[in-house]
């Protein structure tokens, strides 16, 4: 690998040995040198002053009367501050910057410093996950923050179930039979879009066995020689995505559980040519692809001229 994946790799001390200690974190919120990530509607606040998108924090000490701190999560220290992130409520878009807007980290994560772009994909997905786990799901009465909203415990005495963040695993895996590789495109991919084939590992089964499984299920193509090639943090909402690489022993497609709407055989020919759109350059997708192209080119990818590479998803009006 070149280097991590986008959300990985970050530089943030995630200061879990301090979640606990109630008291010193009391005394940071009070101190008021403490810096909020606010998402609404899991949405990220972002300017682009300088034609440079950046995230925005709030200092806590312009927020905190109107914030519990049992609502906010910590996420520990970065760039020598403490930061914690909160889910802002309401209907209407809030205004409290006057430069910054609300923004789906998705589409513009690539456009980030990574260590940004990390922290808050850390913020979504923890506040995904409190999101989704408002009720015990033994009992059904509130939870309440605990472990500066690392945990979740049911407010019922009698009860006291308590909730950890979670991750689901999924597989993704790039399928080649030597000179070309297997891609596929769902209904909501943009027009001309293909991808590598991806799911989620079940129960009672290896990732490598999701892997053989996946693949057949989508395309009734048939692999082996299941390769790990790393893994990347992807917080839409919750997921760990496991990167392999599998060799084809057939290459005849047939869609079969209705996942995708095509898939084909691509070579790096058809790739350099353009003839189709390439997932988004921050994605362990576009990495895969890469590696592969790369790894029996005389021209990187990247610097294919007519290669439909999307370096950014969403643009900025300047």
């Amino acid at each position: 690998m070149k280097s991590s994946h986008y959300f990985a790799g970050n530089s943030f001390n995630r200061l879990a040995h301090r979640r606990d200690d109630t008291a010193w974190l009391q005394q940071q919120l009070q101190d008021g040198n403490v810096q909020v990530l606010p998402l609404w509607r899991g949405k990220v606040l972002i300017t682009n002053e300088n034609n440079t998108p950046r995230m925005i924090s709030i200092n806590h000490a312009e927020v905190g009367m109107s914030i519990g701190n049992d609502q906010l999560i910590l996420l520990g220290e970065f760039r020598k501050q403490l930061y914690f992130a909160t889910e802002l409520s309401g209907d209407t878009t809030p205004n409290i910057h006057a430069t910054a807007q609300f923004h789906d980290l998705r589409g513009i994560s690539g456009l980030l410093h990574r260590d940004e772009a990390g922290m808050l994909g850390y913020a979504r997905a923890l506040l995904h996950w409190h999101s989704i786990h408002r009720f015990c799901g033994r009992c059904g009465s509130i939870n309440k923050s605990i472990k500066a909203g690392h945990v979740l415990e049911c407010s019922n005495a009698s009860c006291k179930q308590q909730t950890f963040p979670r991750l689901d695993p999924a597989v993704i895996v790039l399928i080649t039979d030597g000179e070309r590789i297997l891609l596929g495109r769902q209904a909501r991919f943009p027009p001309g879009r293909y991808s590598t084939i991806a799911g989620f590992v079940e129960w009672a089964e290896s990732i490598e066995e999701a892997v053989i499984r996946e693949v057949r299920e989508e395309t009734s193509i048939i692999v082996d020689e299941v390769h790990y090639h790393s893994s990347q943090p992807w917080p839409f909402p919750s997921s760990l995505m496991l990167g392999f690489v599998a060799h084809a022993l057939t290459t005849t497609i047939e869609l079969t559980d209705n996942e995708l709407e095509d898939a084909r055989w691509f070579s790096r020919i058809d790739i350099a040519d353009g003839k189709l759109r390439l997932p988004p350059t921050q994605s362990i997708s576009f990495r895969l692809i890469e590696n592969w192209y790369d790894g029996n080119s005389m021209r990187p990818l990247m610097s294919e001229p007519a290669a439909l590479i999307d370096r950014t998803v969403q643009v900025f009006n300047s």
